[in-house]
């Protein structure tokens, strides 16, 4: 059939692995429902920008990177798993 669109699902797997209503789940981590989700996603990003600044601190590979833009690739992904926890 042309031009029909499927109905959204009502249930979908969320990044914590739990299937949760399609209702709970946002594109902005404060209108994210699931509190669960919200946990898992302030502690994975917090676990990401620790990655990016050991990167920073430890032995280089040659990269294209200057230290300001790790900086501010860390900043950026410290306030997302911010606006997770916030409620």
């Amino acid at each position: 059939m042309l031009g029909r669109v499927p109905d959204a699902p009502s249930v979908v797997t969320s990044g914590c692995g739990l299937q949760v209503s399609y209702a709970m789940t946002s594109s902005r981590p404060e209108c994210v429902t699931c509190l669960v989700f919200r946990e898992h996603a302030h502690s994975e990003y917090l676990r990401f920008a620790e990655q990016v600044e050991r990167l920073w601190h430890g032995p280089m590979p040659r990269v294209n990177v200057t230290g300001d833009q790790l900086s501010e690739a860390v900043e950026r992904v410290t306030e997302l798993a911010k606006r997770f926890s916030e409620r």
